[in-house]
């Protein structure tokens, strides 16, 4: 049977409990990218996320017989609070499974609204798992996520909203899509009422089920998923969001972590709110499609889909944010050890200023600098190198190496030339009580660890540095050993940022 997303909109009961949201305006984004850009406001709404509108949506369109007898979700972010504040609403009773690692700040806040929380599990897959046993067992309604037509339909009236508040002609809207319930539902209805503006979805880089499906054409399974954008992040698309985004989605974009950073930053500049990294997905799709299509003077909206940010991410968004909008070079330079040079070294950044400067003294004749400038634009990058070598000073641009800006930024000045075979590995492992331990660990193999470096960057993976030394009769031992290790891992051993600082 198809089902008509228009009427089932337009007749949605979600203003019972959800509200309006408003469309601003975004000053200081849309002067730098030369468009008029548009920002959503579902971080205003009572849970902080869209998810509200879907969950309320679905639940009251259940029979009075299925709402007394309860509802259960899966969740350990927004949809648990839409669910929770929902049936708070409704008078009825809310079941919300959520894994043992999730943080406590949310389990209260999902407590807070009258919710029975039930901890199980270490992921949501688990999670996902007991909630249709209790389902069953007591008779409850299950509230999926995304992959209803009662939720997509939800989150459909945001559309209906943009369509009633915007004064001008629109280019194209932007939407974060995890397992594709927003998108879904405003690309069905604004294809039904407006088809010429076009409806785009954005991924991160790590965890583009949809982005993939739709090229395959078949949803596809992902292996793993990073959890930054954690509110985005699913290894499977749903069967109705999947369908209607074949329909309606006119493009995808995929963003790194990076890039997410600095449309978080963006939006704090224009509003003085911080959204969760899914939150600020559609602003960083925003910029890259304007970027890549040389877009001017268009009317561009994005969704901010959330802001329930965990604190302790903060950090990892301030270091990264000037990386991701490339206002930031971070550089290796080789000056002459010599007096007078650094002297010298510093006139030629001229007036710049300097984010992060790290030195120590290398051998007789020469010194490794690394420092971080900000810039303007990658232009101005290029040109700095150019500068500097041009003066004959070795300079390598590091702004993308991934292991000079987790690590090396902290570690410069670490050579070790007694460590023999040594070999450098990158590692990633989930982060939760207990799991450098277990990390650790998992190492235990006789080799001389000759480097290790760890920093909890607030986010849901633990990142390690590794020097290892592993003599030449070894290396088959010691693949076979990666192989088996379970985690994720990256040979830096090569990587000209080590050679030129750890080597």
């Amino acid at each position: 049977m198809t089902i008509n997303y228009q009427q089932k909109i337009e007749h949605s009961h979600v203003y019972e409990v959800a509200k309006k949201t408003p469309l601003t305006f975004q000053a200081n984004l849309s002067a730098r990218i030369g468009n008029r850009v548009l920002l959503k406001r579902e971080d205003m709404q009572p849970v902080f996320s869209f998810k509200i509108r879907g969950a309320y949506n679905k639940m009251a369109s259940l029979p009075a017989d299925a709402l007394k007898r309860g509802v259960v979700c899966a969740s350990a972010g927004n949809h648990a609070q839409g669910v929770a504040l929902s049936a708070k609403k409704l008078g009825c009773r809310a079941v919300i499974v959520m894994p043992t690692t999730t943080p406590l700040i949310k389990v209260n806040a999902v407590k807070a609204r009258g919710a029975e929380v039930v901890l199980f599990g270490d992921s949501y897959s688990d999670a996902y798992v007991k909630a249709l046993e209790l389902e069953k067992t007591q008779q409850l309604t299950f509230v999926h996520p995304y992959d209803d037509p009662d939720v997509i339909a939800g989150q459909g009236t945001i559309a209906l909203e943009i369509l009633a508040q915007s004064n001008t002609p629109i280019e194209a809207i932007f939407c974060c899509v995890g397992g594709g319930g927003l998108i879904a539902g405003i690309a069905a209805y604004i294809k039904a009422v407006r088809p010429e503006i076009k409806v785009i979805g954005v991924e991160a880089k790590d965890a583009e089920a949809m982005t993939k499906s739709l090229k395959k054409g078949e949803r596809v399974v992902l292996d793993q998923v990073g959890l930054f954008a954690d509110g985005a992040a699913v290894k499977q698309v749903g069967e109705h969001t999947f369908k209607l985004c074949q329909q309606y989605v006119d493009d995808m974009i995929v963003v790194d972590n990076d890039a997410i950073c600095a449309a978080i930053k963006d939006v704090f500049e224009d509003t003085r709110s911080i959204l969760e990294p899914a939150g600020a997905l559609a602003v960083a799709g925003l910029k890259a499609y304007a970027e890549r299509e040389k877009l001017h003077n268009k009317t561009l909206i994005a969704i901010a889909s959330g802001a329930n940010m965990n604190f302790d991410r903060l950090r990892f968004v301030a270091e990264r944010a000037e990386v991701g909008e490339r206002r930031e070079a971070v550089l290796a330079v080789t000056i002459p050890e010599k007096a007078g040079a650094f002297k010298a070294f510093c006139r030629l950044l001229g007036n710049r200023n300097i984010t992060e400067f790290n030195y120590r003294y290398s051998d007789p004749t020469s010194a490794h600098i690394f420092v971080g400038v900000a810039v303007h634009d990658p232009a101005e990058t290029a040109h700095l190198v150019d500068d500097l070598q041009a003066q004959g000073l070795a300079t390598l641009d590091l702004t993308d190496n991934e292991m000079a800006k987790l690590h090396l930024r902290h570690l410069v000045g670490g050579h070790a030339p007694q460590a023999e075979h040594e070999v450098i590995y990158r590692f990633e492992f989930p982060e939760k009580p207990g799991a450098l331990m277990n990390f650790l660990d998992t190492m235990g193999h006789d080799w001389n660890i000759s480097l290790f470096h760890y920093r909890n960057h607030g986010a849901d993976f633990g990142r390690v540095l590794v020097g290892i030394q592993v003599p030449p009769e070894d290396n088959d031992a010691f693949k076979i050993f990666l192989s088996n290790l379970g985690y994720p891992y990256w040979d830096e051993t090569k990587n000209p940022a080590y050679r030129l600082f750890l080597g």
